[in-house]
């Protein structure tokens, strides 16, 4: 499944293009990981991959010039706050796409802070000025984070309600995405645009056994 470019940064390439004077374009193979911020196996997956697999695959010459992994903002609606984090995730990659990938992990390292006790006594913009305050973390404004994601308290000009935010319509996309693959558990992994039978508790032999039989 394609990438916009506006959503670049959700890519993570491992060594740069090589010069090629052939007429057939470059590809590699694609590595879709569908991961929820609420969800505790999405976490483990992500920890596990970015921190152990990726280092091996970027010290793999083979591996590295082979494959490009693209993250799935996948929302779970039975965590309500599964979609504020991800809208956060967004507004992120609208003004920071290269620090997305720093901002998931911090997220995903204070997900408890987000799920459901956590956030029922609080109102959505409180919620949201906490993810803001995760994305200063990694070097984003907060306060241009927050910008993008609080919701107004007065109606819109032509009286409408359900007005959303800056990001709204970014999630719109993704989640239209994503339903067109037919992801429903996270975490899912997509490799080359086929559903694997992967497991978030993968050690990083059984990731290495995965790439060495999959990447040509």
């Amino acid at each position: 499944m394609a990438v916009p470019p506006k959503f670049a940064g959700h890519k993570l390439e491992f060594a740069p293009p090589t010069a090629s004077s052939s007429s057939v374009p470059r590809a590699t193979h694609t590595f879709e990981l569908f991961v929820d911020y609420c969800c505790p196996f999405s976490a483990r997956i992500f920890n596990t991959l970015t921190t152990q697999v990726f280092p091996v695959v970027r010290e793999t010459p083979a591996w590295a010039s082979s494959l490009t992994v693209v993250f799935r903002q996948q929302v779970q609606p039975w965590h309500p706050s599964s979609t504020l984090m991800h809208e956060a995730g967004l507004a992120v990659l609208r003004l920071a796409p290269d620090k997305f990938w720093a901002f998931s992990g911090e997220l995903f390292a204070v997900q408890k802070d987000f799920f459901d006790v956590s956030v029922v006594n609080e109102t959505r913009n409180q919620t949201y000025r906490r993810l803001a305050k995760v994305a200063a973390k990694v070097g984003v404004s907060e306060e241009e984070v927050y910008k993008l994601l609080v919701i107004p308290d007065k109606a819109g000009e032509d009286g409408s309600l359900n007005i959303g935010n800056a990001v709204t319509n970014d999630l719109k996309v993704v989640t239209k995405m994503n339903r067109l693959v037919g992801v429903h558990v996270t975490p899912t992994v997509v490799f080359d645009g086929v559903v694997q039978d992967t497991s978030s508790g993968w050690t990083v032999d059984q990731w290495k056994e995965f790439f060495t039989k999959n990447i040509a």
